[in-house]
């Protein structure tokens, strides 16, 4: 079984990738019940927990049943980095994580996330500062490399062990691929299989089925995957692929009262922890996962996105309990979230 540090996984362990504006705490308390094994913040600005900027401090926040769980971290100044990395410690996560994957623009023009992947120097620098500000174990999330021409991470993963490293992610594209194309593993799988890697290799990207989990664990001998994009709307992707693993049967998928269940759920959380204009608007991006496959769900979809009354869309939600009775979901893919703007790492 793979370790953290002193934290102890399960066999294969599953785990929710940190994804900006959607792995919030209503989000995440989903994933866990339906069998996350780990999971992060949303990625926090060293910047801005030093400015002690409200978004970023209220990003600290989780739930003790959310354990084992990490607080990712990204940005380019070795000191600022340090300091979050203290900061984090206060609210006593489980580990500390560093971001050297998101590709957004306005992330790494500020030489921060996969801007990083350009200086592998610098990359070594500010994660060994972010190892001397915690007593906590320190993970990364990465990429490939900036290109095509630069693809790295068989370099970068010894030299973050050699510092101390505990564990890495690897997101199997380059930052100039963005979430383009298809996820390349196979050095993911290289990395795994270099005999002077000793911590923990997870992969992340593309994975969206119990089948497709199964044979990437069985081809690149990974010690786990993570997940992102297709958690969104469809948390119950983490008790498909257990079961499937186990088993080697397929869940039949989630039933119209149990997605209506959650989807109530999942929006009392988000208004109880955002906010109710917030919390009702950063739910919409969910709907249309967790109801793919109704059959005429236009004008139902168009009045959960436009309401903002959380008893209106509960009633909206009631109405097609009783439109829907008796309907039964085929298997269907799940849908890959283009999530442009954001981040899901």
């Amino acid at each position: 079984m793979p370790s953290i540090g002193s934290i102890q996984l399960p066999v294969f362990p599953l785990l929710l990738a940190p994804m900006e504006d959607v792995s919030d705490p209503p989000f995440r308390s989903l994933c866990k019940i339906n069998g996350a094994d780990l999971m992060y913040s949303e990625f926090i600005s060293s910047e801005g927990l030093i400015r002690d900027a409200i978004k970023s401090r209220k990003k600290l926040d989780f739930e003790e049943e959310e354990r084992p769980f990490g607080i990712q971290i990204f940005g380019g100044d070795e000191e600022a980095m340090q300091m979050s990395a203290r900061i984090c410690e206060t609210v006593n996560p489980d580990l500390v994580d560093i971001n050297f994957g998101c590709p957004v623009k306005k992330v790494v023009s500020k030489g921060a996330g996969a801007g990083v992947l350009k200086d592998i120097d610098l990359m070594v620098k500010l994660t060994k500062a972010v190892i001397d500000g915690t007593s906590l174990p320190v993970t990364v999330k990465t990429r490939l490399g900036w290109d095509d021409q630069s693809k790295n991470i068989e370099e970068v993963a010894e030299r973050l062990q050699d510092i101390g490293v505990k564990a890495i992610t690897i997101h199997g594209r380059t930052r100039c691929q963005l979430y383009k194309g298809v996820a390349d593993w196979s050095l993911i799988g290289k990395v795994k299989n270099n005999p002077r890697i000793k911590i923990p290799v997870f992969g992340n990207g593309d994975i969206d089925s119990p089948q497709m989990a199964l044979d990437y664990k069985k081809r690149y001998g990974v010690d786990g995957i993570m997940i992102g994009r297709a958690a969104i709307g469809y948390p119950w992707i983490f008790r498909e692929i257990k079961h499937f693993l186990q088993t080697g049967e397929t869940l039949p998928p989630p039933t119209l009262e149990e997605r209506v269940e959650v989807c109530k759920k999942h929006l009392d959380k988000s208004v109880a922890w955002k906010g109710p204009i917030v919390g009702v608007n950063e739910m919409r991006r969910h709907y249309t996962n967790y109801l793919k496959g109704l059959p005429g769900i236009k004008d139902f979809r168009y009045k959960l996105v436009t309401l903002h009354n959380p008893p209106d869309i509960h009633a909206v939600l009631d109405e097609m309990l009783l439109h829907y009775n008796g309907y039964q979901f085929e298997r269907t893919p799940i849908e890959i979230i283009n999530y442009h703007e954001k981040c899901p790492l």
